[in-house]
């Protein structure tokens, strides 16, 4: 069994980093595209500012790896739940659809990635009899 768990060819902390970056540069992007400089079009940076942060911190110090991804993984799954609020909206722009639906998306992909990678770390643990 390999060390290093991948999915979707990357590490958890670096979909971390790709995943805030996603969400970071789609949250600036809903926002001047808007042209009415709404604020909760930042609202995805909120989720994916954490995501990305966590993620370096997780590159940078191995030791806490697991105490970042775990930290990551709650905000993965509050940005999934913001994007279950796409079943809420009444009438919604299309940038307001689109920011549902990434927060969605994003959070899923990272929360299954997440818990592919805590179940991989668990076996790896019980097959070096720790």
């Amino acid at each position: 069994m390999s060390n290093e768990f991948r999915f979707l060819g990357q590490t958890i902390p670096n979909l971390a980093i790709i995943s805030g970056l996603i969400l970071i540069i789609w949250a600036f992007f809903s926002y001047f595209a808007s042209g009415s400089s709404s604020f909760t079009a930042l609202i995805p940076s909120f989720f994916g500012m954490p995501l990305f942060i966590l993620g370096v911190l997780s590159n940078r110090d191995e030791s806490k790896r697991h105490h970042y991804m775990h930290a990551s993984m709650i905000f993965a799954l509050f940005s999934a739940f913001g994007g279950l609020r796409l079943f809420q909206l009444e009438d919604p722009s299309n940038l307001a659809l689109a920011s549902h639906i990434i927060l969605l998306i994003v959070g899923v992909i990272f929360m299954v990635g997440g818990i592919l990678s805590f179940r991989h770390a668990r076996k790896l643990r019980e097959s070096l009899g720790e």
